[in-house]
């Protein structure tokens, strides 16, 4: 089994840590230009089905009559 030849900073230990840590952030919303809701960037509003101005999903109540 492999064994460390020396023992690991905690200066190294915590820059690794850091840019690990650092990258974990909340996804960036928006506000869909049709319906007002808060969505994620780049997906379909999944309130109105809307993407980039194009009908891109069906939504549950326009299936129904």
């Amino acid at each position: 089994m492999a064994t460390p030849k020396r023992r690991i900073s905690h200066a190294r230990t915590h820059n690794r840590k850091a840019k690990f840590l650092g990258a974990l952030r909340a996804m960036p919303v928006t506000i869909c230009p049709k319906c007002g809701e808060e969505i994620q960037t780049y997906r379909a509003c999944g309130h109105c089905g809307y993407y980039r101005g194009r009908k891109v999903l069906k939504i549950a109540e326009e299936k129904q009559p």
